[in-house]
């Protein structure tokens, strides 16, 4: 497999975050992505010695912030992370892995099925084709689009009181600040940025965090003032 040689072995804190049956789903699922993973250009090789900590940690520490059986949707799923991921670290909530391109969803079923994870949907298609036909509990994305983008997609498909957990990393705050005006068009409730993995992963991840609403409707307003 390419690459496949370079990968290390789970570091002594994966124990921690990922316990019993799910530490050996994640060893596989390590092996997936170092293999067929690269092979087919889902995640590069050099990022090989880095799956552990820069890629499955890093997205495992995000169950944090989702509440008891919950239902995901992992906008832009790719190579699973860190929808796939969540899936193996959580079996009480149900994700759906919601990914555009073929080859990726070929990916994402192939490894829900070697890891018998049986809280695992993958659905092939674009948020905007699914946008108030699935309600979902939570979204999550990572390295997917801008903010302002995120929300256009996320809000339609997230329940009253629903979150969107977009990890963004060190521009967290960048990109809250240039989505700020467009909160109230999304019905956006309440927005912040949290840190998960404290103490456990190096640096933690950030997220930010958007409570939805319901979003204003233009048509309503207009009907009353006549």
């Amino acid at each position: 497999m390419t690459e496949s040689n370079d990968l290390p072995e789970a570091p002594p804190v994966a124990r921690e975050i990922f316990t019993g049956e799910a530490l050996e789903r994640a060893r596989v699922f390590a092996e997936l992505l170092a293999g067929p993973g690269v092979v087919r250009g889902l995640l590069g090789p050099r990022e090989v010695p880095r799956i552990w900590d820069r890629h499955l940690l890093n997205c495992a520490v995000v169950e944090e912030a989702i509440a008891p059986d919950s239902t995901v949707v992992d906008i832009g799923s790719g190579a699973g992370l860190p929808g796939l991921v969540l899936a193996i670290v959580r079996p009480d909530v149900t994700v759906t892995l919601l990914e555009p391109l073929l080859r990726r969803t070929v990916f994402l079923s192939e490894c829900a099925e070697a890891l018998k994870l049986d809280n695992v949907e993958v659905l092939r298609g674009r948020a905007e084709e699914i946008a108030h036909k699935r309600l979902f509990d939570v979204a999550t994305a990572r390295a997917v689009a801008p903010l302002d983008r995120l929300l256009s997609w996320s809000m339609p498909l997230l329940r009253e009181d629903g979150e969107l957990l977009a990890m963004k990393g060190e521009r967290a705050q960048e990109e809250l600040e240039a989505a700020r005006p467009h909160l109230q068009s999304y019905g956006v409730r309440h927005v912040e940025l949290v840190t998960v993995g404290r103490g456990r992963v190096e640096p933690p991840a950030t997220l930010v965090r958007v409570v939805a609403g319901r979003p204003p409707r233009a048509d309503t307003r207009r009907r009353r003032k006549r």
